[in-house]
């Protein structure tokens, strides 16, 4: 008995060994199963995310991309290179207001005349269909159609927006006062059903946003007289001898007043402020003989 004692002891103890070997084993497996399963997961959501990103309407994965959107600048590096005009929208009045519970708006003139009066503004002074104008005299030039324009808003409140080229604006001011408060508020605006940014609140200053070289340009009815067909020639013939850069100009967004000669707005980076009319224009119409002169200049239309 004593014999056979001795002899199960070595097989007890190959018994025991080999059980743990197997849990030691079951444990490993089961650990490399939660971790295949949880970095399956993770490839999943960045799988998820990057088909997101690459999400196209129906009329873009039939007929592509339009002629209009092969000419918008896609990179930094197309932005701040060849041909361009840049406009920059100075002191431009946009912002929100509670006139009553649970309602916010965009502060303006012809809505909101108690509230001027009560907190002492200047009825000129909140003209965001001014803003308006504007916008729609630049998108809708055959200048920004050929991917020429890059648009800046820099309001009153010094809020910097970005404007993309493919933006329609709406027709009508109710409309355009909604799009400005969701703008405010979320602070970006998203194109429906594309994954494209139309308007997006932007970090100050303006200047890291224009090209580096370029020429910058207030227009003042104080600043220097020039024939604008004649000035857009002459920049022409100076960028010929040298490498193209764009132009840029800085437009008041406002009802009077001189937004580009003033400190904290157009005086920061602005060279030369020039005159192109010896009467006073309104915004819109001085946007709309910029774009005018360039497009003939450059033969797009």
């Amino acid at each position: 008995l004593l014999g056979s004692s001795l002899s199960l002891f070595p097989l007890a103890a190959l018994f025991r060994v080999s059980c743990s070997q197997a849990a030691l084993e079951a444990d490993d497996m089961a650990k490399k199963v939660k971790k295949g399963g949880k970095k399956g997961g993770e490839d999943n959501d960045s799988l998820v995310k990057k088909a997101s990103k690459r999400k196209k309407s129906l009329v873009e994965k039939i007929d592509g991309p339009s002629a209009a959107d092969k000419l918008l600048p896609k990179t930094l590096e197309e932005r701040m290179a060849a041909k361009r005009v840049v406009v920059v929208l100075e002191k431009c009045p946009l912002e929100c207001v509670t006139p009553r519970k649970g309602a916010i708006e965009l502060l303006n003139s012809d809505d909101h005349k108690g509230i001027c009066a009560k907190n002492g503004r200047d009825l000129a002074d909140v003209r965001p269909d001014i803003v308006h104008q504007c916008l729609m005299a630049l998108l809708d030039s055959p200048l920004n159609k050929a991917g020429r324009l890059l648009i800046y808003l820099h309001t009153s409140n010094n809020v910097l927006i970005e404007v993309h080229p493919s933006l329609r604006v709406p027709r009508t001011f109710k409309r355009f006062a909604g799009l400005v408060v969701e703008l405010l508020q979320r602070q970006k605006i998203r194109a429906a059903g594309a994954n494209e940014t139309l308007m997006k609140v932007v970090s100050n200053p303006v200047e890291k946003y224009l090209p580096p070289g370029s020429r910058r340009f207030g227009m003042s009815v104080n600043g220097k007289q020039v024939k604008m067909r004649d000035f857009a020639d002459d920049l022409e013939k100076d960028t010929l001898e040298s490498s193209p850069v764009p132009v840029v100009f800085s437009v008041g967004g406002v009802a009077h007043g001189d937004p580009v000669s003033e400190a904290n707005f157009g005086a920061n980076y602005v060279e030369e402020n020039i005159s192109i009319c010896p009467f006073g224009l309104s915004a819109a119409c001085v946007c709309s003989k910029v774009c005018n002169e360039f497009e003939y200049l450059w033969g797009i239309c």
